[in-house]
């Protein structure tokens, strides 16, 4: 049976499956049910210094998307970082470290951006035996108006400044926290690399506004008759994550940095994609809210069934492993042709594929009088636009074989000549210069 013990950065957790900084981790009752459930580790909820507390609303604190059949596709949150005094936190941080030493407890912190704020804090937080420490340079709405989250993650100066003041006086390991409300998400990498960062994690969540009452005419949730931005997150934001890890682990200037995945991780396939482009471990906090701690079962033996399939023995095997077949678009092989083909005895006439194409795309299927949908070859630019409508997937894409004629360009399939002397081939935009 495949082993999922995981170590990130020399932190040792039971699985790689941790729980994100967010409500879920927010007190000392939320992670020992999450521990009993099978998490292999949490990072509590961001802290902030000591002082006046944090005031969160008294109403309602998210808005949601949902697909068709009302299941939750993002979620946005307007909440701000633990509103629970500091040394409340950290004595319950001990306390439950002492109770699970072979879960890995990382703490999130919050603090001006001044050197004076972290040297205060930061030994606080390695009293409690606690693993690790994320910093927190993500939270896109209340902490970053207050000039902390995003406003200093959005500056990769500040990053690498604050990344260097958490080195100097800790000496837990540290992983600094991505906003990805930022043009290039390498670059506050690169910075948190020469800060002396031992990981970094993303992403964290997204500036957004997910709807707006229209009778009241204001942004959902609702406060009082008027609404703000707040931090997008959920299944729907895992396509920029898996980018954003992807760009990261292929950058020969951050290409090796550990990475902790972040970004609508719902189930063992989404964590496992994640690991392939890169990522250590992964977090995860929308699955959690919306299905109960006890996720991560499901999660578990998702990925213990699948690397036993593929012969995986541990969890290292598994990362990285896509990171080489991603590659920009000018590299990819032009000469690759494959063409629709649908499966008659799955297909259930709806018309799906004939609407999508026939509209939008390139005019290659074909229907009889009788519903009876084929694909025209000489028309079909292989966009797959019609495998993705198709409700029963009964259509494939068939790769044309070396040597077949494409109908719709009359070239031969691998006629590697064409190109080697395409525009779009590096090697031929070299040569032609």
């Amino acid at each position: 049976m495949a082993d999922l013990t995981s170590e990130f950065i020399g932190i040792k957790s039971p699985n790689p499956f941790w729980l994100a900084s967010a409500p879920p981790t927010d007190k000392e009752y939320n992670v020992r049910r999450a521990f009993e459930a099978g998490w292999g580790g949490v990072v509590w909820k961001t802290l902030g210094s000591e002082g006046p507390p944090v005031v969160n609303v008294n109403g309602p604190r998210y808005g949601a998307i949902y697909g068709a059949d009302r299941r939750l596709l993002g979620l946005n949150n307007i909440e701000l970082i633990t509103d629970r005094p500091l040394q409340t936190n950290l004595r319950e941080i001990k306390a439950v470290k002492q109770d699970y030493p072979d879960r890995a407890i990382i703490v999130s912190l919050m603090v001006p951006c001044d050197e004076e704020s972290w040297k205060a804090i930061l030994p606080l937080v390695e009293e409690t035996g606690a693993d690790g420490i994320e910093l927190n340079f993500g939270c896109p709405h209340g902490m970053a108006e207050r000039g902390m989250g995003s406003a200093v993650g959005q500056v990769p100066e500040y990053i690498e400044m604050v990344t260097r003041w958490c080195k100097q006086y800790c000496s837990l390991p540290v992983i600094v926290k991505l906003t990805p409300n930022i043009t290039d998400i390498r670059r506050p990498a690169e910075a948190a690399k020469r800060g002396g960062a031992d990981a970094v994690s993303l992403i964290n969540t997204i500036n957004s506004i997910t709807s707006v009452d229209l009778d009241d005419f204001a942004p959902e949730p609702t406060i009082d008759g008027k609404g703000t931005h707040g931090g997008y997150c959920g299944p729907a934001v895992k396509p920029i994550a898996l980018n954003m890890v992807a760009e990261i682990a292929r950058d020969p200037e951050t290409a090796g940095l550990p990475i902790s995945g972040i970004g609508g991780v719902t189930t063992w396939r989404d964590a496992a994609e994640f690991m392939a482009l890169g990522a250590g471990n992964v977090q995860v906090c929308t699955a959690a809210m919306t299905y109960g701690f006890k996720v991560v079962q499901e999660m578990i033996s998702g990925l213990s069934d699948y690397m036993d399939r593929k012969g995986f023995t541990s969890t290292s095997e598994l990362v990285g492993r896509a990171v080489p077949n991603v590659t920009d678009w000018q590299y990819l092989n032009l000469n690759y042709v494959t063409k629709a083909e649908i499966n008659q005895d799955d297909c259930i006439k709806c018309g799906r594929c004939y609407a999508a194409c026939e509209d939008t795309s390139h005019q290659a299927i074909a229907v009889t009088e009788d519903r009876v949908y084929s694909v025209k070859d000489e028309e079909c630019v292989a966009c797959n636009l019609c495998v993705e409508v198709c409700p029963v997937e009964c259509i494939t894409m068939r790769k044309m074989d070396k040597g077949e004629v494409d109908p719709r360009t009359g070239e031969t399939v691998g006629d590697y000549a064409n190109w080697t002397s395409h525009p779009n081939n590096p090697s031929a935009a070299t040569a032609a210069e």
